[in-house]
């Protein structure tokens, strides 16, 4: 009966002032309502220009076409106690009841720390309107709660695609929906209760307009005691946690290295030594010719060096003959037949960065060393016997990592070259997604080189079929009398024209929103991404000989300047302080690894020393990796909260530079990286952290709980230095 009231008055001479008083009160409804439902006005994200306030990684976003990140992965377990998982026993005051874990910021629930009232007080509504939105942005990343476990998180990424993250200011989600960003203060970290938009100045700092904070805690929990025992796994001393993995007791215990699962309850013990002990490894050079038998054992290598006639036993040590190899003429031979075969390809000059897939001898990295050329040896782990672990004793690059399902941890076109001498791999099975992630690697204008001793006549019609479907040309096949193999030399396109002219277009295309540069548990994909065409993107030019690759950077890259002074900024740091005044014999140095790589500016100043670097590029940091790769240089993608893929004692020297306070609350117990760092170095290796004064005293205690010896702290205005040496020392 209103309605017809308001319409009858409608009508009347003054109907006209009606109407626009019904069109103002619709307007004002239709505002209100939109106001509630829409995304707030305020900006989420900002582009990252700095490198001072890394967080975790929100949900992937694949529409930002210029974007080069990674994708977004899930967190750790909350560590248990437990008889068969606890490996530390944290000891404190028996009065706290409700313990928290280690960085002090997570209760024993899982949820954050915020308490009821504080949630209360901060209940206007425009808090509300952010707290609807910062939900949504919860579903969107997967639904970051503290409650799902890792396996759930794992699977989601997967189906998702695993697109990567862009390189944008990231919007950290608690486990209760409201958005919050980090700060830093004194060393403790503290959330924006306001949850305004942070704008980073080039020099690294942040500033931000909110104007209550609430500290988070320091990362490591300063109550806290440790008290170790070593692991007890069936690897023992061989201990890969993400890859060695293990299910059932006693005869029905399964043993399996498909695909990279890391344990959700991180390891807190100690990798033992070796049963027959371990000694100090032979230094560099001399390491290329031989290596002490005890320091790589393994229960299936006696077996296997007796059916080899390039790696004999001596005493003590294994000797690798340089006249007896692999290849029957010898590798040198092997490499002359290549570049005879193809003229264009330059060891050491065109090309600089190898891949090659599967250890054996080493010898072909080995060899190509002396030509200038850094090979990093991808080793497939099985049931068997795998020689990267001999490999990385001998000094040269090695990295562990399954090669099924998933792609490998590298960004997209950053290899020279890929080589597969003799591997057993199907190409074509699953739809030739193994060499489709080839091409993803392999840089525009690369070499595909594969070698066998037998052709198998229906494999080799499969493999051309694919080849050509991709497009790769064949440049030569030829079989090499002397080594008594067949090789092959593939060549991907330069340009995108060719894949128009396909008959089949199988496989597809990649969408334009599908990230090639993704790669952190990110599914492999069955189509080709395009390749770069414009003079601003990466990969439209061959990059310059080495070594003037090292300082050379094309128009694609951004801040050639920061690039530059990164690298003065480090050779200062190494010849005023690190190779004379931390005590560190160099000539003991060979396998190095930079644990939070920015443009590998670490790396290019110790060029000139006799070592090889393993640049890791964070995941939730913005995405270098490609940088370092274009300079000539190696590395990969990885998540610290999870151990990497080595083998226990890979490493002379780890560099750590702020890696503590850039992970910010990311991982459940950072103690368990320091655990990872007692893994992979070397016994009588070096640890160098520099971070803030506040983080380096716990880590002090933390390493003298493991008995490694403190050679050297430095502290100035809040920022510091710990050097810090392995023992022996096992419980």
């Amino acid at each position: 009966m209103a309605i017809a009231r308001f319409g009858r008055q409608a009508k009347r001479p003054h109907g006209f002032c009606v109407k626009v008083t019904a069109v103002a009160i619709l307007g004002l409804c239709f505002i209100f309502v939109w106001s509630m439902f829409s995304p707030s006005s305020t900006s989420l994200t900002s582009q990252r220009t700095s490198f001072s306030d890394i967080a975790e990684p929100v949900s992937a976003n694949t529409e930002g076409s210029g974007s080069r990140a990674q994708s977004k992965h899930k967190e750790p377990e909350k560590h248990e106690a437990g008889k068969e998982d606890r490996k530390v026993k944290f000891e404190s005051d028996s009065a706290e009841k409700d313990r928290k874990t280690v960085n002090g910021s997570v209760s024993d629930n899982g949820h954050s720390s915020r308490t009821k009232e504080e949630k209360e007080a901060a209940g206007d509504r425009k808090e509300r309107d952010n707290l609807k939105l910062k939900e949504g942005v919860e579903k969107e990343n997967h639904g970051k709660d503290g409650s799902e476990s890792k396996d759930l998180q794992k699977e989601k990424v997967e189906e998702e695609g695993g697109a990567g993250v862009d390189d944008k200011e990231e919007i950290v989600v608690d486990h209760e929906g409201e958005g919050i960003e980090e700060t830093e203060e004194d060393g403790d970290l503290t959330i924006d209760d306001d949850s305004v938009e942070k704008v980073e100045d080039e020099s690294g700092g942040s500033k931000s307009n909110g104007k209550k904070t609430k500290k988070l805690g320091p990362l490591f929990d300063p109550k806290a005691h440790y008290s170790w025992k070593l692991c007890s796994t069936r690897t023992k001393h061989n201990y890969i946690p993400c890859i060695d993995i293990e299910s059932g007791t006693g005869r029905l215990q399964s043993y399996r290295h498909t695909e990279r699962s890391c344990p959700r309850t991180p390891p807190m013990c100690l990798v033992p030594l070796p049963h027959e002990g371990y000694g100090s490894p032979v230094r560099w050079p001399e390491s290329r010719l031989k290596i002490l038998y005890k320091n790589v054992a393994h229960p299936k290598l006696a077996a296997f060096i007796k059916t080899r006639s390039w790696v004999i036993e001596s005493g003590e040590f294994l000797n690798f003959p340089q006249n007896q190899t692999e290849f029957k003429g010898g590798v040198n031979q092997y490499l002359e037949s290549i570049e005879e075969m193809v003229p264009d390809i330059e060891w050491g000059k065109n090309i600089r960065v190898v891949l090659d897939i599967g250890c054996t001898d080493a010898s072909f990295g080995a060899s190509l060393l002396d030509k200038d050329v850094l090979t990093l040896s991808l080793g497939l782990k099985d049931d068997l016997v795998d020689l990267a672990q001999v490999a990385l004793e001998r000094g040269f690059p090695a990295v562990v990592s399954p090669f099924g399902t998933r792609r490998l941890p590298f960004p997209s076109g950053v290899f020279d070259t890929v080589h597969c001498g003799g591997c057993s791999i199907p190409w074509h099975s699953n739809g030739g997604k193994l060499l489709l992630e080839m091409n993803r690697i392999l840089r525009p204008g690369g070499y595909f080189i594969m070698s066998a001793k037998h052709d198998n006549i229906e494999e080799e019609e499969v493999m051309s079929t694919l080849t050509a479907s991709i497009c790769w040309n064949i440049l030569a096949h030829k079989t090499d009398e002397v080594n008594e193999v067949g090789v092959k030399i593939y060549q991907k396109p330069e340009s995108n024209d060719i894949y128009e002219w396909r008959r089949k277009r199988t496989p597809p295309l990649c969408k334009e929103n599908e990230n090639p540069d993704a790669a952190w548990y990110v599914p492999m994909k069955t189509c080709l991404h395009t390749i770069p065409a414009a003079i601003e993107q990466r990969g439209t030019e061959w990059p310059e000989e080495w070594p003037k690759r090292l300082e050379t950077f094309h128009d694609w890259v951004d801040n050639k300047e920061k690039l530059i002074a990164d690298t003065e900024h480090w050779k200062a740091i190494l010849n005023k302080s690190y190779l004379i005044g931390m005590g560190i014999d160099w000539s003991n140095i060979r396998n190095v690894m930079d644990m939070k790589a920015i443009y590998g500016g670490f790396a290019a100043a110790l060029s000139q020393q006799k070592v090889w670097v393993m640049n890791v590029v964070p995941i939730h940091a913005p995405d270098t990796l490609p940088v370092i790769y274009e300079r000539g240089l190696v590395g990969i993608y990885h998540d610290w909260c999870e151990s990497f893929g080595t083998y226990p004692r890979s490493y002379d020297l780890l560099h750590a530079d702020h890696l503590f306070s850039r992970l910010k609350n990311r991982c459940k117990q950072p103690v368990v990286i320091v655990v990872e760092m007692d893994r992979i170095l070397r016994p009588g290796g070096w640890l160098i952290i520099r971070d803030k004064v506040e983080i380096l005293d716990p880590l002090d205690g933390i390493l003298r709980s493991m008995h490694w010896e403190i050679r050297m702290t430095y502290s100035q205005d809040k920022e510091g230095i710990l050097c810090a040496q392995k023992t022996m020392w096992r419980p």
